[in-house]
């Protein structure tokens, strides 16, 4: 609930920043256009997609101006083919030229990640295993690509640094190690999951012992991954991570881990090619 809470506050928030610095003091392109002139409009993709971010735009179009009606012709989540029109607008001619530019940035980015998601998912179609994203977000857009990545069929990892434990090789030498660090874990949130980022098989020993509840096999080789699960058996929850890419993805998969972290579904993008276009005018 916290999260749908937040997330709900982070849609509110950015589409008030999307708009005030577009708009600024006014747009003064669109005074150009008379006051009583009203219009209607399409926004279709041009390459295919998933599409994120309906929320958003419906935020972003009702702080603007609550006479602009929207409707989608797909929901988040949706598969769509390249010049498909997923969403027709009419209102004043104006405001939907206002919002254009903050409604179709915040698409372009969400269905660039939820896309970029389904990629990844559908090349490991057919395994047990779990596509998880990162941290490395977007600046200010943490909550929003998060749900992107669902959208695109992945799997969060933590929010964020208070809601699970991710012990790296840094704070392992600042604890003194794995088992102290674990321990002082337990300590401070005993209902939190415990992770810890391994690098050889000493460590993953060490990790097991401590009884950590989840395992991130970092940078390891395939064959090395073969081995981890082995000897594991079951034990923790492994995760890989480092070097996952759309050529390697499958063979990571393969190695029998529970779940594959990847930075690349929210800092990797290419924007989807998107655009809005008038296609009637009438006055009121």
């Amino acid at each position: 609930m916290h999260y749908e809470n937040a997330l709900a506050e982070e849609i509110r928030a950015s589409a008030a920043r999307l708009l005030a610095e577009d708009i600024g003091p006014g747009d003064i392109t669109a005074q150009l256009i008379p006051e009583n002139q009203w219009a209607t409009a399409s926004i279709i993709t041009r390459e295919p997609a998933v599409l994120c971010g309906v929320a958003w735009v419906d935020e972003i179009f009702r702080r603007l101006d609550n006479r602009v009606t929207l409707r989608w012709q797909a929901a988040d989540g949706d598969s769509l083919q390249a010049d498909q029109c997923f969403l027709e607008l009419e209102g004043p001619a104006r405001s939907l030229l206002t919002g254009e530019r903050a409604a179709l940035n915040m698409l372009q980015t969400l269905s660039a990640t939820a896309t970029s998601t389904r990629h990844y998912v559908d090349l490991i179609e057919g395994t047990n295993v779990r596509l998880l994203d990162t941290r490395k977000t977007l600046p200010g857009m943490r909550l929003a690509q998060k749900y992107a990545v669902t959208c695109g069929g992945g799997h969060n990892h933590r929010i964020g640094l208070w809601d699970a434990f991710l012990i790296k090789e840094n704070h392992i030498t600042a604890c003194g190690g794995i088992p102290a660090a674990v321990e002082q874990a337990r300590k401070l949130a005993s209902d939190l999951p415990v992770e810890v980022e391994v690098e050889t098989f000493e460590e993953l020993d060490q990790a097991l012992a401590a009884k950590a509840d989840i395992i991130m096999l970092d940078n390891f080789a395939l064959e090395d991954l073969h081995v981890a699960v082995e000897i594991t058996g079951g034990r923790a929850t492994l995760e890989a991570s480092g070097n996952v890419g759309a050529a390697t993805l499958k063979a990571i998969a393969d190695t029998g881990v529970d779940c594959i972290s990847s930075g690349a579904l929210t800092k990797d993008l290419k924007s989807i090619d998107l655009s809005m276009r008038i296609t009637h005018t009438f006055d009121v």
